[in-house]
């Protein structure tokens, strides 16, 4: 995919967007209370599934389970309805859309029927990457229509149902703004080579946040400064994600997460391990780090990016370091199982996220890290500050920086898994 084509535009111009949730609407909506509780966003949800996967293992799980890959099974791909059936299902992630000021549209797919004559079916049923493998299983496993045409999982969820051959090969032909658009640094995963399979959602930068009340006006900026620092002894947190905490950790001993061995990953986690000993970890988090950065009970913590941003937009004391050594990248990623009934609808709408204006407008709504070229001009209409944040548009610098761990075997992610877990207590 090195070579890119010119976009090419659909039937009419994009329609206008109703105006954004301003910061503190959006904030509002966001830390709206729930039975008592802070709802949960996106990144909670995901690293829920993270915890499991250190119980349920790789693919080797799913074989010993009896789970061949659909090319076994004999199931071949549905023939494609698009052109008589003017619709879409498509499955996401809780809080990963924007959404209209009453909360109840979501003004991009809107604008995608109007353009298109395309009704979208949009379920927020995904909660967690495994619970959402064990609920499509059995259809896929059997050839079966799960009834959608469109889901968003994260990476290593994507290389373990691409390797079973349970997803549809995607046509460039129909993508041309996807593949002219898409950030160089997303283009070629190892589990994915040259996007045959997916395309990027949303990116998902791991970094160092802290707050200046409780570091004392200090800046806190690398993993040996969290792990080291006395003054920021038991108010450190490290994420319960293994590939983000493991990954930065190495990173700051000099090695490359890309390239891990068996050996770089026990000296990590012996580095890891003498910091919970030594009581410098406060604990190992989900992305319930937010209430205690802000209260100043963790000086500093490894966060996700998009937390940050949210965070930020309340509270001018919570301050965000990208490690000198680099920092660490994962994705959440749109693929069309076999069996959907509407390939071609769902392509075109993974290519109409990939419009620059398109993409702006939920960049400026979910903050997280945008995967499409071009779409600064286009935020800054609607957000300046998100325009100029490079948590959300990474510059070429930042992005020259970014990391992601090597897609590991099947007995690597059990032995991985089960190591970090007895560390984590999970």
């Amino acid at each position: 995919m090195e070579h890119r084509q010119q976009p090419r535009t659909l039937s009419s111009p994009l329609p206008p967007l109703p105006p954004p949730l301003s910061p503190a609407e959006l904030s509002a909506m966001r830390r709206s209370a729930v039975n008592g509780r802070l709802a949960m966003t996106r990144r909670s949800l995901l690293r829920a599934g993270g915890a499991m996967a250190a119980t349920v293992g790789g693919l080797g799980a799913l074989a010993a389970c009896g789970i061949p890959p659909a090319g076994r099974t004999g199931a071949g791909r549905t023939e494609d309805h698009s052109r008589t059936e003017r619709r879409v299902a498509f499955s996401n992630w809780t809080a990963y859309m924007d959404v209209s000021e009453d909360g109840k549209r979501h003004p991009s797919l809107d604008g995608f029927t109007r353009r298109t004559g395309i009704a979208v079916k949009y379920t927020e049923d995904i909660n967690d990457n495994d619970e959402f493998f064990g609920k499509v299983r059995p259809q896929l496993a059997a050839g079966q229509d799960t009834g959608r045409d469109l889901i968003v999982l994260t990476d290593w969820m994507c290389a373990r149902m691409i390797s079973l051959g349970w997803i549809q090969r995607l046509d460039p032909a129909h993508l041309p703004h996807a593949h002219a658009n898409l950030s160089a640094q997303y283009r070629d995963p190892t589990w994915d080579p040259g996007r045959a399979y997916s395309y990027v959602w949303q990116g998902i930068p791991a970094i160092i946040a802290y707050n200046v009340r409780a570091t004392g006006g200090r800046t806190v900026d690398s993993v040996g400064q969290l792990l080291e620092d006395p003054q920021l002894m038991g108010r450190v947190a490290f994420l319960s994600e293994m590939r983000d905490t493991v990954g930065l950790t190495l990173l700051d001993m000099g090695r490359r997460p890309e390239d891990v061995t068996a050996d770089d990953f026990a000296a990590a986690l012996a580095r890891l391990r003498k910091g919970v000993d030594r009581k410098q970890i406060r604990r190992f988090t989900g992305n319930d780090y937010t209430s205690d950065l802000t209260k100043g009970d963790l000086a500093a913590c490894v966060a996700w990016a998009g937390d940050v941003v949210q965070l930020q937009r309340d509270d001018p004391d919570i301050r965000y370091a990208i490690p000198r050594a680099g920092y660490m990248t994962s994705t959440d990623n749109l693929m069309v199982p076999n069996q959907a009934r509407h390939r071609r609808n769902a392509e075109r709408l993974i290519d109409y996220f990939y419009e620059p204006k398109v993409a702006a407008r939920l960049a400026a709504s979910i903050h997280y890290a945008c995967p499409v070229d071009g779409v600064r001009e286009e935020l800054a209409r609607i957000d300046q500050a998100a325009a100029g944040n490079p948590l959300i548009l990474p510059d070429k610098e930042m992005a020259e920086r970014s990391h992601s761990f090597r897609t590991l075997t099947t007995e690597e992610n059990k032995q991985f898994s089960e190591e970090f877990a007895a560390l984590t207590g999970a």
